[in-house]
């Protein structure tokens, strides 16, 4: 993919990755390290960006490595660091996880990495090597060579030599250097054919050397002498390790995905272990010291994409050989299909060009299973006891296979039927069992060989398999018996080639599509057609929702129609695609419908809003998006998370993710927009007197008993001693002190402002935060007998004026006026001034109720119409 920029989002709006599933190794060799603390073997293997540390024991993960910014392409460890290359740089990694030290100064790929001690050695496709101190993370030594005379392809650190490393190169000679006094000590003629592998053998001095050629020679490098040559015939020597406890056995690794085991005493070939892997052998490590096994190779594997195997191997035999003991493998070919099997989604069933069908768990590693390659003629192959199956394999899954999802008949017989590339029978396939099936499903008596099984799909109850061929025709099988159970039509249901079949969830429904471009319904229990429709263009892909009815079909001009099985009418059209559409799936209520194609994209259909207006009604959480919109690149999923990276502002960039919505406080000057204070604030302000009475006591509170009639008190909630007053002069006032009843409240200053400036607002807001009875006491304290005045009065009528013309809290304003009727009615008729004001506010408040009336039925005569009306 393209580079991002600093501000480009990296992740989905609408989806967040999870984990990836089936990543163990890639092509670049594993690393065995020694825990002397916890006295166990781990193995680090390299997938993609970061790594996974295993504990070869129970080969469980025990760790998974914080992402680098690029792919990994070497990788070394010693006792406490894992060191990892990415392009010109490295990292050391401690506790299998986190980045410590940064080493940057190659100007070219690394390939090589050694631990040194406290010093790490790494050499570039340049032949530049530098040594580093570890922990200062400074450079203390470079070695420049020439490529085209000495280009290095492989370092050791021999046994017992101090300061000293062992280079070989393309050109087949081998170069001894001390790196402490930077002196080249000898060159090594070689044997001019390149360099690819060097191990220390068990023997001080003895070094075993692999070359382009498949040879491997045993070279003592202290007297230069050749001891022994090995030739193996799989092409160029991958990897060698030789065994640590007592057996003189060297193994070593091919391109083929062979291993071969030689006998140095005997100086001979005592075993072979043909297709450990099915492509290369990338890495190859006996284990020394293992407590429970005399010795175990691990060995990693090539393959595709990273989908790869890495197993552990036991040698207890009587003759040396080997037997699989423990082992992690994934695809090692690009997937064709991948669905969920069962209702929790804890299972993954996945199909690809290697011909395996596999099952991967998304709670734990140790859950994973794989269903094995299937066999033509399962009982040959034991009569024979053939070693090489690969003649009499079934070819790989197609892009059509389907499964059972109700799981009531997984135990009782087979449930998965697979179609099989340029095959005309179908495979069964049993998942608690993890094997094939007992039988090939095909139709009697037909021996074109031209003719294929291009569809599959398995009724909900689990009884039956529908299977569409290239030829036209659709047959019903019997799924425990495997027997022929009828066809579609009378020679043929399709002229062209079944581009897909589907079941209701009834198995009163069966749907078949065509090349020609035509969609038949059938009767699936006679057999019968019911309905036939032309399509725009020919389907590609078509995939059945059971619950909900709805069909989506994928076509050959890239778009997406979805149609009503029960109407048979087709509701939905999609295009946006730029190429050919893989496949389909829906979400589990039917409510999403998610595409995939070979543009790579990853479309997200939603069905419901295709309805404009439903925006108007309802909560829509995504916006749609326009024709000519660009997706942005994200970055898949891995197995650990992905470091956040922390931007400034400025960098930024504007995100077209869906902003939330903020409504303003009114719409339109025209709507009525009522506040949203709620009912108890309001409702009940003319019921006060009737909910107090209720709340009333029914009987009167106790009075405390009272001091002696010669102790003053004073009285109040608490009873007090009186203290004795004090004469503070000779003469004291009489005035008497009115206190709180001569001051005027917030609310009454309000008003007297709003008639002064004719705004009302903070009145407005002192009544919203009052509760009911706080707004009563203002209310009652407006009139001149409570401290109030007319003109205040006059002052609270234009406010309720003026939130009418405003159109809003409106049901604020009509609960407000009523109290405010209720408290002062006998003494409004009286003010002539009041009279005047509360006419224009009568007027006021009829326009409005007309302008609410012929709104409501506007609105009912429209909803009248669509209930009444035949759409």
């Amino acid at each position: 993919c393209a580079e991002r920029g600093p501000g480009e989002r990296t992740a989905s709006a609408l989806f967040a990755g999870f984990r990836a599933l089936g990543l163990f190794s890639s092509d670049i060799p594993h690393a065995v390290r020694f825990s002397a603390l916890k006295r166990r073997f781990y193995v680090t293997t390299c997938v993609g960006k970061s790594f996974h540390t295993y504990d070869v024991q129970k080969l469980s993960l025990v760790a998974v490595s914080n992402s680098l910014p690029q792919d990994i392409c070497c990788m070394a460890a010693d006792g406490r660091l894992v060191f990892a290359a990415y392009g010109n740089v490295f990292s050391a990694f401690a506790r299998n996880k986190e980045v410590v030290h940064t080493f940057k100064g190659h100007k070219a790929e690394i390939h090589l990495l050694q631990p040194f001690g406290d010093h790490v050695i790494s050499v570039d496709t340049d032949s530049v090597l530098i040594i580093w101190h570890i922990y200062s993370e400074e450079e203390y030594l470079q070695l420049s060579f020439d490529k085209s005379v000495f280009k290095i392809s492989a370092i050791l650190h021999p046994s017992t030599y101090l300061n000293k490393i062992l280079l070989g190169s393309e050109q087949g000679s081998l170069q001894l250097w001390n790196v402490k006094s930077n002196k080249l000590l000898y060159t090594f003629a070689g044997w001019k054919v390149g360099v690819t592998a060097l191990q220390q053998a068990p023997a001080v001095d003895v070094v075993a050397v692999g070359l382009m050629s498949g040879q491997i020679i045993i070279h003592n490098i202290k007297f230069d002498e050749t001891l022994m040559k090995f030739r193996q015939d799989w092409g160029p020597i991958t990897s060698i390790s030789f065994r640590t406890d007592g057996h003189p056995v060297m193994a070593a690794g091919s391109p083929c995905g062979h291993i071969g085991l030689w006998d140095l005493e005997d100086r001979k070939l005592i075993n072979q272990m043909r297709n450990a892997h099915s492509t290369a052998i990338a890495g190859l490590t006996f284990l020394h010291r293992e407590p429970w096994f005399d010795c175990l190779p691990v060995t990693c594997g090539k393959a595709f994409l990273f989908f790869i195997s890495w197993q552990i191997w036991i040698f207890d035999g009587p003759a040396g050989e080997g037997r699989l003991l423990r082992f992690r493998m994934g695809h090692s070919a690009p997937l064709t299909k991948i669905r969920y099997y069962g209702q929790n989604g804890q299972q993954i069933l996945s199909a690809s060009q290697d011909g395996t069908l596999q099952s991967f768990s998304t709670v734990h590693e140790k859950f994973n299973k794989s269903l094995g390659h299937g066999l033509i003629n399962k009982k040959r192959v034991k009569r024979k006891g053939l070693q090489n199956t690969m003649s009499v394999r079934l070819p790989p899954v197609t892009d059509d296979f389907n499964y059972v999802l109700e799981e009531a008949r997984e135990s009782d017989w087979d449930g998965i039927v697979a179609c099989h590339q340029g095959k005309l029978s179908c495979s069964t396939w049993n998942y608690q069992r993890s094997t094939i099936g007992a039988y090939f499903l095909r139709p009697e008596g037909l021996k074109t060989d031209s003719t294929t099984a291009t569809a599959v799909d398995i009724t909900s109850c689990g009884n039956f398999a529908v299977i569409g061929l290239s030829s036209g025709a659709v047959d019903v099988y019997n799924m425990q018996s495997g027997i022929h159970r009828g066809s579609f039509g009378r020679d043929q249901a399709h002229k062209g080639s079944v581009r897909g079949v589907a079941v209701d969830g009834l198995n009163q429904l069966t749907i078949t599509a065509g090349s020609e471009g035509v969609l038949k319904f059938w009767n699936f229990k006679n057999k019968v057609l019911i309905h036939s429709m032309s399509l725009d263009s020919s389907p590609n892909l078509m995939l059945l929702h059971r619950d909900s009815g709805i069909l989506g079909l994928a076509l050959d001009d890239f778009s997406i129609s979805v149609l009503d099985i029960e109407t048979r009418k087709i509701v939905r059209e999609f295009s946006g695609h730029q190429s050919q559409i893989n496949d389909m799936t829906f979400s589990p209520d039917g409510r999403w419908l998610i595409s995939a194609s070979m543009d790579c994209s990853i479309r997200t259909w939603d069905l419901p809003s295709g309805w404009s207006n439903i925006s108007l009604y309802s909560v829509v959480s995504l916006r749609p998006l326009p024709t000519d919109y660009v997706p942005s690149v994200v970055m898949l999923p891995g197995t650990c998370q992905t470091q956040d990276v922390e931007l400034s502002e400025e960098t930024v960039e504007p995100s077209d993710e869906m902003i939330e919505y903020d409504s303003p406080e009114q719409l339109g000057e025209q709507l009525v927009t009522l506040s949203l204070l709620p009912e108890s604030r309001w409702r009940n302000l003319l019921n006060l007197d009737v909910i107090k009475k209720k709340n009333k006591p029914k009987e009167p509170p106790k009075v405390p008993k009272s001091a002696p009639f010669f102790i003053p008190t004073v009285p109040g909630l608490v009873p007090r001693f009186a203290a004795p007053e004090q004469n503070s002069g000779p003469q004291q006032s009489k005035v008497v002190n009115l206190g709180i009843l001569a001051q005027k409240s917030d609310f009454c200053l309000k008003l007297e402002e709003g008639l002064v400036n004719n705004k009302y607002e903070a009145a407005v807001n002192l009544l919203k935060e009052l509760g009911p009875s706080g707004i009563e006491t203002e209310l009652r304290s407006l009139s001149p007998d409570c401290g109030g005045s007319i003109d205040i009065m006059k002052s609270f009528l234009k406010m309720i004026g003026m939130m009418l013309d405003r159109k809003r809290d409106f049901e604020l304003a009509q609960a407000y006026l009523a109290l405010f009727l209720k408290l002062h009615l006998k003494m409004l008729p009286s003010e002539p001034v009041l009279l005047e004001e509360m006419t224009k506010l009568a007027s006021q408040l009829e326009e409005n109720w007309i302008h609410l009336q012929s709104l409501f039925n506007q609105s009912m005569c429209v909803l009248n119409y669509i209930k009444s009306a035949l759409l």
